[in-house]
């Protein structure tokens, strides 16, 4: 095990050091200019079309399919993945990951708007979709398809679905009661708990999240906001460290694995997704009437998750004056810095909070693997494979919680990793299909129309199963 942690731990430091910090600014970028900044251009436009209904009231609505994209987001990296990238690479990593959201959002709002051009009907009338369905639609590789749905269910079901267990768990060795046997409680209750939800199928996941997400994610922000407030006094000392530590190359390049700009992207990329193509599974279920839509409403998905959210947990963290270093991380760091302010209800409110955050995550990753199933075995998996899978995922919810620090996090990365070095190429080779998706959505938008998307409109040949 000693050995195996070596090599992945290894293989992470190598992936995010010198390809996917290319990859992931490079794409983001290049969508952020070619799309005249839309993250910020059309961000009014977002909040705008996350309201619309859908025609049909038993389809999934842009708002639901931003809370399952959302649920997978908004997850414990939103408290322990910053507290980590805090601990381990300073004050400055806050600001690394704030631009991997801001150019990750021009990369989420392309994945999203072809998940949709591209999506399937399903036998009820609905759609789903992915990477793995837009890239053999438009590049003819079902091979490949099926790499990156494998990739999928390793990430979610595995890397991520275990990392989040495990981050729930280290919330209570916090505590006084804590001993060896919590893991192996703990793990084997959250495992039931999910078992009792995937259980009812991928319909009362969209419900669930539905409602869970927005209500943890206000209480968790007022709250940071009543941190903040209390310590007001720190906040000018604490946004000048993010800054200048941000940009202290000498401590970058001199040792990068452990830098500020290393653990912001890997946390921000952890935290958002933006890239990776996971969210465009949840938005290709959405019902709207143009694809442009949906790509609008996941890239606001990125903004919660990373600017609100990891902002939150950043400043809640660093203005109660406790110090990062890494042998405080994770959520045993965000508890104690609660603890200077709220005294002993402080960390009990990380381990609700916790609790929340993990369920609608491993849901969500849940929800995901369903289709990357479906798309391997090239029509709905039977009932006995599902259930296979599902009691699969629930023991390995099980063994997450038993495992240590560096093995679970550098798994999740270099899984994550895998995934974003397959979907970024595909986006970038199809980008054009998605910016004149773009230009025909704000060409009818100026016209004062309700954009509504044909596929002949921006010249596109492939056959779509809703466009034509």
């Amino acid at each position: 095990m000693e050995l195996f942690s070596t090599i992945i731990g290894t293989l992470s430091n190598w992936m995010y050091s010198y390809i996917l910090i290319i990859m992931l600014l490079g794409v983001g970028l290049y969508f952020t200019f070619r799309s005249k900044f839309i993250q910020l251009r059309l961000l009014v436009e977002s909040v705008r079309v996350v309201s619309e209904k859908p025609k049909d009231e038993n389809s999934v609505s842009a708002f639901q399919a931003l809370m399952v994209s959302t649920a997978s987001r908004v997850g414990t990296g939103n408290i322990v993945g910053v507290a980590n990238a805090i601990a381990l690479g300073g004050y400055g990593a806050v600001f690394w990951m704030w631009i991997t959201a801001l150019v990750g959002g021009a990369s989420s709002f392309v994945e999203s708007t072809l998940a949709q051009i591209y999506k399937k009907k399903d036998p009820t009338g609905g759609s789903y979709g992915g990477p793995a369905y837009y890239i053999e639609a438009a590049l003819h590789s079902r091979a490949l398809g099926v790499i990156f749905a494998v990739l999928l269910i390793a990430t979610y079901a595995g890397g991520f679905n275990m990392a989040a267990s495990f981050n729930l768990i280290t919330s209570f060795t916090s505590y006084e009661f804590y001993n060896d046997s919590i893991p192996m409680i703990g793990g084997a209750l959250l495992a039931i708990l999910v078992g009792v939800c995937i259980f009812g199928g991928g319909k009362r996941i969209v419900k669930v999240t539905g409602v869970m997400v927005p209500v943890m994610g206000v209480i968790y922000i007022l709250l940071s906001l009543v941190v903040v407030v209390l310590n007001v006094g720190q906040v000018p000392m604490v946004i000048g460290k993010i800054f200048s530590e941000a940009f202290n190359f000498r401590a970058i390049f001199g040792g990068f694995a452990g830098s500020a700009m290393m653990q912001g992207i890997k946390r921000g990329l952890y935290s958002n997704e933006a890239g990776v193509g996971s969210a465009p599974n949840a938005a290709a279920a959405a019902d709207v009437s143009h694809p442009a839509k949906q790509g609008l409403v996941q890239m606001l998905s990125v903004f919660i998750d990373t600017i609100l959210i990891c902002t939150a947990t950043a400043l809640m963290a660093l203005c109660t004056g406790i110090t990062p270093s890494g042998e405080l991380t994770g959520a045993p760091f965000v508890q104690a810095s609660l603890a200077r302010t709220f005294g002993a209800v402080g960390p009990y409110f990380i381990t609700f909070a916790l609790l929340l955050f993990a369920f609608t995550t491993l849901l969500g990753n849940l929800y995901y693997c369903d289709g990357a199933l479906n798309y391997i075995a090239g029509h709905t998996v039977s009932k006995t494979t599902k259930t296979i899978f599902n009691i699969a995922a629930i023991a390995i919810v099980f063994i997450g919680a038993q495992l240590n620090f560096g093995l679970i996090w550098d798994t999740a990365d270099v899984l994550m990793g895998f995934m974003a070095i397959v979907n970024l190429p595909v986006i970038l080779i199809l980008g054009n299909t998605a910016m004149k998706a773009l230009k025909d959505y704000t060409d009818q938008r100026s016209q004062g129309k309700d954009p509504v998307f044909k596929a002949s409109a921006i010249g596109l040949k492939e056959k779509t199963d809703f466009w034509n």
